[in-house]
């Protein structure tokens, strides 16, 4: 009897100590674009249920002027909508497969999916509405 209670005040306290962890993971959305590499790609659009993905390099001129648009847009959106880069140069399974011709690209998955994709930079403003629709 008395192991019985015992067994319930641990199960009472393991279920309190997952409850709080799994809030505080919530609390703790990722606000940066996060690096994407052939290696973690594909966990990262299953993980995730909207993803964007910044195919870039770093010699490209409109890569580096979408860049700010792209970190203020994980901020602003944080929990609901992770951010990613793909450095075509570094990555070219993932450039292969998704025949990347022309950067900046944006992949935009969801759910596992690819959706979208839209090539070139452009202002948040018209950048903005065509992402967060998926939302």
């Amino acid at each position: 009897m008395e192991d019985d209670e015992e067994l319930e005040i641990i199960k009472y306290r393991k279920l309190k100590n997952l409850i709080r962890k799994s809030s505080e993971e919530q609390k703790q959305a990722i606000d940066k674009p996060v690096e994407v590499t052939d290696n973690n790609f594909m966990e990262i659009i299953q993980r995730n249920p909207l993803v964007v993905i910044d195919c870039w390099a770093p010699w490209c001129p409109p890569c580096h002027a979408i860049a700010p648009i792209i970190d203020g847009m994980a901020r602003d959106y944080a929990g609901r909508i992770l951010f990613g880069k793909l450095n075509v140069d570094e990555n070219q399974i993932a450039t292969t497969h998704f025949q990347i011709m022309s950067i900046p690209t944006l992949l935009i998955f969801k759910n596992g999916k690819l959706i979208d994709r839209i090539i070139g930079a452009m202002p948040r403003h018209l950048l903005e509405p065509r992402i967060t629709r998926y939302l």
